[in-house]
Parts: structure tokens; C-alpha cells; sequence
């Protein structure tokens, strides 16, 4: 006999707790139990920060990899769910998974994919909202792949006047590609901020919203769409130029 399925987080709870700085986790993939964290260091990555590598500026310009958002979420979560050396057990749960899939339908949670050819490589997830991205995790099946899905959301979040990439917990690579450490109470200062313009609430959506006024956001996956369009038949070059000359 299976398990009983559990409920998926409500997306107004997960969209409430990336609003006040916490997010879910849990202890095991089949766990149905879930705790929200609220790290005393957090780990962000300035969006003019960004460290491109030569290796990996060439990988971008050269277009190795194609590279698409929203295209496939629910293998991109899957893949990042799966044991690794280095993390046999993940705190992607089922009912974590199921329930960002349900934010990802929503219109909040969206997803970089990495393709070689048919197969999907690398990729990674996150909440968006205002002008805010909380990336959550990200897999690489093929050398230089995550650091190509990083490279193209810090570009979308510049195109579309985000503010705030948020990295949670600091790891070496993400301190090799420019992640810094900040107290809690600097990150919900940030957050608060990445929130208004001017003083005015943002609205709920990930986009600017009716009345939010002049400034506001466009969201990920309009900033990458943006990068596609300025970018024409080689829009790699592009980022690859930007980023270099900002990091």
C-alpha cells in the first residue's frame, strides 16, 4: 500500500516566506515533514559582481550550450532532487517538489535549462517576485553547465532592473563565482527594499503590476527574453561581453 500523499505548501505560504527572508527544507526525500530556515549568514550574489571566467566568457560567446527558461521546470527540479556524491540524501522532498511545481504554474518559481543537444546538461530553480530572485539549487551534468545557467539569470535579472539574487547558504563555488556572506538582518534589509520602489509595495506578481509604478521589474523570464531579442542570432556574445566588463 502507498504512503498517503501529503498536501503541496499552499504558493501564498511559500510566496509569504520568501517575503519575510525563510524558506522550507527538509531532512530526507520521502520526508513528509518540512521546517523553515532562516540562516544568520546568508549568501547573495551581487548582480554586478558576477565573476565570468575567460574559460567560461568563451564557453558563452562560442554558444556551446543552448540555453531556454520555463521550457522544462519539472525536470530541472527533478535533477537537482538527485543524490550526488557529495549529498547522497537531498532536502528536495516530494512534497517540496510538488509544491514548487504548483508555485512554478502559479507564475513565481521559474527554471534555466542548459542543453546539448537533446539532453538536458545543467540547470537551475528559484522563487521570483519583485525584483527579487531566491535561486534554490542547481545541477550540472556537463562541464561549465551550472555556471552557464548562472551566467544567463544574473544577465536576465540585469535586463529586467532586478536587484536582489539570493544564494542562501555560501559554498565554494558560489564564492568562486562572486556569492558573498551577509548577515540575516542585511539580507532582510535588501529584501525589504528589493520590494518597493520608492516606497511603494511592488504588488504580488513577478512582474511590475498594476499601480506599482515607474522602475518596477519586469521578472526573469522577461529579462531573458529581453537577452534573446537584443542578442538576435548570438545573444551568448552579448552576455558574455557584459558580464566580463562588469565583474
Amino acid at each position: 500500500m502507498h504512503a498517503p500523499a501529503f498536501p503541496t505548501i499552499p504558493p501564498e505560504m511559500l510566496l509569504l516566506a520568501y517575503r519575510s527572508g525563510i524558506f522550507p527544507m527538509a531532512d530526507g526525500r520521502e520526508d513528509a515533514e518540512i521546517f523553515y530556515v532562516e540562516p544568520r549568514r546568508r549568501a547573495i550574489l551581487p548582480l554586478d559582481g558576477f565573476r565570468c571566467s575567460h574559460s567560461l566568457a568563451k564557453v558563452l560567446r562560442r554558444e556551446r550550450f543552448r540555453v531556454s527558461c520555463n521550457e522544462d521546470f519539472a525536470r530541472v527540479i527533478a535533477a537537482c532532487a538527485e543524490p550526488r556524491p557529495d549529498h547522497p540524501e537531498t532536502w528536495i522532498s516530494r512534497r517540496i517538489e510538488a509544491s514548487y511545481r504548483a508555485l512554478h504554474l502559479a507564475g513565481h518559481a521559474h527554471s534555466i535549462e542548459v542543453w546539448d543537444g537533446e539532453a538536458l546538461v545543467g540547470g537551475l530553480y528559484g522563487v521570483g517576485f519583485d525584483r527579487v530572485f531566491c535561486g534554490e539549487s542547481m545541477f550540472s551534468r556537463a562541464d561549465s553547465a551550472s555556471k552557464v545557467a548562472l551566467a544567463w539569470l544574473v544577465a536576465a535579472m540585469k535586463a529586467a532592473r532586478m536587484e536582489l539574487l539570493d544564494c542562501q547558504f555560501m559554498t565554494e563555488h558560489l564564492a568562486s563565482l562572486g556569492a558573498v556572506e551577509i548577515g540575516q538582518d542585511q539580507y532582510v534589509e535588501r529584501l525589504a527594499r528589493a520590494q518597493t520602489v520608492g516606497g511603494v509595495g511592488l504588488g504580488d506578481g513577478d512582474g511590475a503590476g498594476e499601480g506599482a509604478g515607474a522602475g518596477a521589474a519586469l521578472g526573469v523570464p522577461d529579462g531573458f527574453a529581453l537577452l534573446v531579442g537584443a542578442g538576435a542570432s548570438s545573444p551568448g556574445k552579448l552576455i558574455a561581453q557584459d558580464l566580463t566588463h562588469t565583474s
